[in-house]
């Protein structure tokens, strides 16, 4: 049996007796944590489901806090002579896992059987929920009509503007490379 735990932004595949290195957690060293699972695998059986894998307890106790190896971080822009050389050492936790599964895990099933009946008496009838959505869509409506008068002013102003407008008057250049029947009209 093994599952997958999620700790530090990072997934980790764990089993019991385990030793693994995870992201810095406050607690002190000999304390027990519980990791939450995202899947568990358990003989043939898979579960996937992020919602039920966390009913399932992973149970680790803290060995030690110290810090990891220096990871070097080198910034370098070519021509430019630019070159910054850094050092960086991440804080870690090293856990050793206890236990993958729980007694627990049957108790959060009832209690989500309960949820979903209680969940069922509350929903409204069928009746209520049309009139609701009626009662929006005339909201919405009402909203699209209010806002479609004040497009057609600005269309007026345009029409309105246009008209004021003195007509454009052709040049002679361009009178004259019309034919003269285009000229006469």
């Amino acid at each position: 049996m093994y599952a997958i735990v999620k700790t530090g932004g990072k997934q980790y595949k764990v089993s019991p007796g385990d030793k693994i290195s995870i992201e810095k957690l406050d607690v002190e060293p000999g304390q027990t944590v519980e990791l939450s699972a995202i899947c568990i695998v358990d003989g043939d059986k898979v579960e996937a489901d992020p919602a039920k894998a966390a009913a399932t307890k992973v149970v680790a106790t803290v060995l030690e806090q110290y810090r990891g190896e220096k990871q070097l971080v080198f910034k370098f822009k070519k021509r430019k002579n630019y070159k910054k050389l850094r050092g960086h050492r991440q804080s870690l936790t090293r856990v050793h896992i206890d236990s993958v599964g729980s007694e627990k895990a049957a108790a959060p099933k009832k209690a989500a059987a309960k949820k979903t009946t209680a969940k069922a008496e509350e929903a409204p009838a069928a009746d209520e929920k049309p009139a609701t959505k009626k009662a929006s869509t005339a909201k919405t409506a009402e909203k699209k009509t209010a806002a479609k008068p004040a497009a057609k002013k600005t269309t007026a102003k345009k029409a309105d503007e246009a008209a004021k407008a003195p007509a454009k008057k052709t040049t002679a250049k361009k009178a004259a490379d019309k034919p003269a029947d285009e000229a006469a009209e």
